[in-house]
């Protein structure tokens, strides 16, 4: 399974009784697949899986891979830190007709990395589905060792790791050492480059919401060996992804949606909304990398 190399980890749109937005939805779907998207994440982090139902996300998987009518590919996220309940969720997920799952790891309970294993392994063998695993300590709390993934990328349909670690050695660990048609993406946008000079496949991005076009643009610049305009992008691009940042996601990136005339909606609590002084700050920070990265010709 290709996913391509700009996977987009969605936001979920919200109306102001805080219920998915489904036409919001729509609209946004088509918007990321005409600005650079490849495939769609649903219900990652980004989407603000901690407080959607497990009926919310099946109807999202349902409603997102409607919308993008065969133009992307629809990953569901579906792991958590309960082993049966992901099991569940990803069953349901495939008869849905999505394309994949993603998986992170299991937070707050932290398993050694033989739990990890055996975690991961139990749901991979509930579905038929690509398995892409997340690796994200900051937020988890625990690291999936590279040679864990190296062991996980032995099973058939695990076929691909968001690598949110920040550690550039472990990622090339996991390159040299698994497959060659095993990917791995970068889980921070900022990293996006140095992870594609290493031999990874591309970005599961927050980022791509706003400047997918820009993102794209430095990926095909590096495909064709003009590594100065790539490099000139990733480094323009930093202060995008530094303010998309700046508060708790998807905080940052619904305001910078919004002033581009893209309505997601509130977020629910715990999450609260940027202040007026800083969503400004970012739609000026945006905009100003747009027009740089015009200038590049």
């Amino acid at each position: 399974m290709d996913f391509g190399q700009i996977i987009t980890a969605m936001i979920t749109p919200f109306n102001h009784n805080e219920e998915i937005d489904y036409g919001n939805t729509t609209r946004l779907v088509h918007y990321l697949i005409e600005n650079g998207t490849d495939a769609i994440v649903v219900s990652g982090t980004t989407g603000e899986s901690p407080t959607l139902s497990t009926e919310e996300k099946l109807s999202l998987f349902e409603h997102v891979k409607k919308a993008a009518e065969g133009r992307a590919k629809v990953i569901a996220g579906t792991g958590s830190n309960n082993t049966k309940a992901s099991i569940e969720l990803t069953k349901e997920a495939e008869k849905l007709g999505v394309d994949g799952v993603m998986l992170v790891a299991p937070y707050y309970n932290r398993p050694n990395q033989q739990g990890l294993y055996e975690h991961f392994k139990a749901i991979a063998a509930s579905t038929s589905l690509p398995v892409m695993i997340y690796n994200i300590p900051g937020r988890t709390g625990v690291n999936i060792d590279a040679d864990t993934i190296v062991k996980l990328a032995e099973i058939d349909n695990v076929v691909s790791v968001k690598e949110a670690s920040g550690n550039l050695d472990q990622m090339a660990n996991i390159i040299e050492n698994t497959p060659d048609d095993f990917e791995l993406y970068s889980g921070d946008d900022g990293l996006t480059l140095p992870v594609l000079a290493i031999g990874g496949k591309g970005v599961v991005s927050v980022a791509s919401h706003v400047i997918g076009n820009e993102m794209k643009q430095m990926i095909q610049s590096f495909q064709n060996g003009d590594l100065t305009r790539a490099a000139a992008i990733h480094r323009k691009m930093l202060p995008v992804v530094k303010a998309l940042f700046s508060q708790p996601s998807p905080a940052p990136l619904k305001a910078a949606l919004e002033l581009q005339g893209l309505d997601s909606g509130v977020l629910r609590l715990p999450l609260v909304k940027v202040d007026e002084a800083l969503k400004n700050q970012i739609g000026q920070i945006i905009e100003s990398f747009k027009e740089s990265v015009k200038s590049l010709g």
